[in-house]
C-alpha cells in the first residue's frame, strides 16, 4: 500500500525512461487502478528507438518501424506527454514543459508538478567545433538518420554513375566514418557491405571503385571486445578495402573535403560523425548535483546523491559499479547496464513509496557484440572471443532477445528469415525526406523542401 497519493514524473522514452515506467506499471497495478499512483512519461519522440538496430535498419536488414517500440501500445497505464522538459526546480517539485500544442497555441512553457522525479533523458551526440561539420556532417543516433543515411548512399551512387565529371565521381564515392566506436564501426561495416552488394545494379560502379575511411582518434577501435578482437576487426576491415586511420582526427570537412590530421585530403559528400556522446544538456538546466562530466551523482540504489525523491540511470547517471575490482569506478553508459539498472529503478520507487528498504545495483560485465556486415562480427562473452560468422550469429540472437515486446521480436526474426530467402532491397526513398516538393511544384511555387537545398547533399 502506497502511503499517499504520488504523482511520479519520468522524464525521457529511451531505455531507461520506457523499462522503468514498465516497472512501475506493472508493480503499482493496484494503486494505479485506484488512483493512488500517476505515472507521466515525458518524451521529445512518441516510440522508443532499438539503437542497437540502427546499423541493420540502414543496411535494409530491418525496415525502420521494427527498430522502435510504439510507447503508447506499451505504456498503456501511464500518460504519455509528447514534448520537451526545458529546466527541473527539484526544490518545487515543478518541470518546465513545452509541448507541440503549447507552440502553436503561443502559451508557451507550462509548470508540471511532481512527486518522485526519474530523470533519464540520456545522451546526445559530442561535437567538436569543427569547420564544415554542422553543415555537412551526418550523425547516427536515431531511425530517421539511419535511414536517411541509407537513402544518401545509394543516391551517391546513383550520382557517380550518371555524372560525367571524375571530381564528383571520386567525391560520390567516398564515404567518411568518423569514431571506432560502436556506432561508426557496424554502421560502417554494414553500409559498406549493402553499398558493395548494390553495386552488381550499376553497369558502371564497381565495389573497388569505392573509397570507405574510418577515422578513429585513440590507437584502436572497439575497446568494448578487448585489444585482440578490436585488431582482428582492423585486419577484417582493411581486407575488405576500407581505410582504417588510427590516431588521426578530422580538422575540417568545410567545402565538401575532409581534412584529416595526417594531412590526407578527401573530396567527400558524405561524412558521418560518431565520435561519442555527451550527456544531455536538461542536465545542466536542473538543481540536481552534476560529476565534472556533467552526469547525475547517483547511489548504487540509483537515487540521486543527496536529493530526496529524485532517481536516474542509464547515459545521464554516474551510478558506482559495485561489480568492479577498482573503487570508485563507474558503470559505463551503455545498454546493457541501462536496461538492468531501469528495472532495479523501477523496483526502487516502488519501494521508497511502500516504506520498503532499497535495493542496490551490480551487474558484471558480461561482454560485447558487434555486426561488421552480414554473416560478419567480432564478439567477447565471458571472456570467449569469437568473430566471424559464430559472432555474427551471437550478436543477432542476443539482441533479438533483448528487443522490447513479442510483437518486435517476432516482426524482426520474420524479416531476418525472408531477407535469406530472397535478395536485398536497393531502393532509396530520399524523397520521404522532403514529401511536400513535388506538389509544391506543381502547385506553381517554390519547393521549400527543394532536395538541392539539403546541406548534406543526401539527394
Amino acid at each position: 500500500m502506497v502511503k499517499e497519493r504520488a504523482r511520479i514524473l519520468v522524464v525521457g522514452g529511451g531505455y531507461v525512461g520506457m523499462y522503468t515506467a514498465l516497472r512501475l506499471q506493472r508493480r503499482l497495478k493496484p494503486e494505479l487502478k485506484r488512483g493512488e499512483v500517476e505515472i507521466t512519461v515525458v518524451t521529445p519522440d512518441p516510440y522508443m528507438t532499438y539503437q542497437p538496430f540502427l546499423p541493420e535498419a540502414a543496411a535494409g536488414s530491418i525496415s525502420p518501424r521494427h527498430v522502435v517500440v510504439p510507447l503508447r501500445r506499451v505504456l498503456s497505464g501511464c500518460r504519455l506527454v509528447v514534448g520537451e522538459i526545458a529546466a527541473i526546480d527539484h526544490t518545487k517539485r515543478t518541470a518546465t514543459l513545452t509541448t507541440l500544442a503549447s507552440e502553436e497555441e503561443g502559451t508557451g512553457p507550462r509548470r508540471l508538478p511532481y512527486d518522485e522525479l526519474v530523470l533519464a533523458p540520456g545522451s546526445v551526440s559530442r561535437t567538436l567545433p569543427i569547420p564544415g561539420l554542422a553543415e555537412h556532417g551526418i550523425g547516427f543516433k536515431t531511425v530517421e538518420e539511419a535511414i536517411g543515411l541509407r537513402n544518401h548512399v545509394i543516391e551517391q551512387m546513383d550520382i557517380a554513375s550518371s555524372t560525367r565529371d571524375p571530381a564528383i565521381r571520386d567525391a560520390a564515392l567516398t564515404f567518411v566514418f568518423v569514431g571506432g566506436g560502436y556506432a561508426g564501426v557496424e554502421a560502417l561495416g554494414e553500409l559498406e557491405d549493402m553499398a558493395r552488394y548494390t553495386a552488381r545494379y550499376y553497369h558502371n560502379v564497381k565495389p573497388e571503385d569505392m573509397k570507405w575511411v574510418l577515422v578513429e582518434a585513440s590507437d584502436r577501435i572497439l575497446p568494448e571486445v578487448g585489444p585482440d578482437m578490436g585488431r582482428y576487426t582492423v585486419a577484417e576491415l582493411r581486407r575488405r578495402n576500407i581505410q582504417v586511420l588510427l590516431e588521426t582526427r578530422l580538422e575540417s570537412c568545410a567545402d565538401r573535403v575532409a581534412v584529416l590530421s595526417d594531412g590526407q585530403r578527401f573530396p567527400t559528400r558524405t561524412v558521418v560523425w560518431t565520435a561519442g556522446v555527451k550527456p544531455h544538456p536538461l542536465l545542466a538546466a536542473t538543481d540536481l548535483p552534476l560529476t565534472d562530466r556533467g552526469r547525475l551523482r547517483c547511489t548504487a540504489e540509483l537515487a540521486i546523491e543527496g536529493t530526496a525523491h529524485a532517481w536516474a540511470a542509464g547515459d545521464a547517471a554516474a551510478v558506482p559499479d559495485l561489480s568492479a575490482a577498482e573503487p570508485g569506478t563507474l558503470c559505463a553508459p551503455n545498454a546493457q547496464h541501462a536496461v538492468r539498472q531501469a528495472r532495479v529503478l523501477g523496483d526502487n520507487i516502488v519501494h521508497s513509496l511502500r516504506g520498503e528498504p532499497l535495493d542496490t545495483y551490480a551487474h558484471s560485465y558480461a561482454g560485447s557484440v558487434a555486426s561488421l556486415g552480414l554473416h560478419k562480427g567480432v564478439a567477447q562473452v565471458y571472456g570467449r572471443r569469437l568473430k566471424g560468422w559464430p559472432a555474427w550469429f551471437m550478436h543477432r540472437t542476443y539482441h533479438l532477445s533483448r528487443v522490447p515486446t513479442f510483437n518486435r521480436k517476432a516482426r524482426v526474426l520474420a524479416e531476418w528469415t525472408l531477407s535469406g530467402l530472397f535478395k536485398r532491397e536497393i531502393v532509396s526513398l530520399g524523397s520521404l525526406e522532403h514529401p511536400r516538393a513535388e506538389f509544391e511544384l506543381a502547385a506553381g511555387g517554390k519547393a521549400t523542401d527543394d532536395p538541392g537545398d539539403d546541406p548534406k547533399g543526401s539527394n
